[in-house]
């Protein structure tokens, strides 16, 4: 939960900033590369790059995601992403199917740089950051000792694409790849282990510039 209020918090400043620009100035200039701010929102599904363990198995799901960037020149920006609500996956194992399930709600910092200039049909970008993902509501084995997650956290690294509609409206698609381990707790005590869960998470969105 501090994750998602992290992000709240940010999303809310990088909106509220532009706004206040705007209503400070009576500059109405339209040139999308004097827009430093992008806000997108839409949905993704996420779906773990491997078995994180073996004879284990981890289902995809989708949920919505939402992103605010700023701009520091027209070409590169930094990107504040999260999913706005939880992914639930189903936990299989083999010769037993459905064994239990969890959610988890990523977050991720990057550095971006968007190719050509901002007023072209097709942008595309690639970027690199930090990610953590919590994990909760971890119903796994039935009985017993209870097994959870820890949060999960590594390198993220993006790749996508703008289709401008206009100087403030844009389409986005995107895919994600995280690179992360996440412990194995039995009980609420630390087992040693981790498991290897990589998920792509590949998304769809609408933006808006200011």
């Amino acid at each position: 939960m501090k994750s998602i209020r992290t992000l709240t918090i940010a999303l809310a400043s990088l909106i509220a900033v532009p706004a206040l620009a705007q209503d400070a100035t009576t500059d109405t200039t339209s040139d999308a590369a004097s827009k430093r701010f992008a806000v997108v929102g839409g949905a993704a599904i996420l779906k773990p790059d491997r078995d994180p363990a073996p004879g284990l198995k981890i289902d995809g799901d989708v949920a919505p995601v939402i992103s605010a960037s700023w701009y520091a020149t027209p070409n590169i920006a930094v990107e504040l992403w999260g999913a706005a609500d939880k992914f639930n996956h189903r936990v299989k194992a083999d010769g037993a199917g459905k064994i239990g399930t969890v959610d988890q709600q990523p977050i991720a910092l990057s550095g971006q740089y968007h190719f050509g200039t901002p007023d072209q049909v097709m942008r595309p970008f690639l970027g690199l950051g930090y990610y953590e993902s919590n994990f909760s509501n971890e119903s796994i084995g039935g009985d017993g000792a209870h097994v959870g997650l820890e949060t999960a956290k590594g390198a993220i690294a993006t790749a996508g694409m703008d289709f401008n509609i206009n100087e403030t409206w844009f389409a986005r698609t995107d895919v994600r790849y995280m690179k992360g381990d996440a412990g194995v707790r039995v009980a609420g005590q630390g087992t040693g282990e981790e498991l290897t869960i990589d998920p792509w998470v590949v998304g769809v969105g609408i933006g808006a510039r200011f």
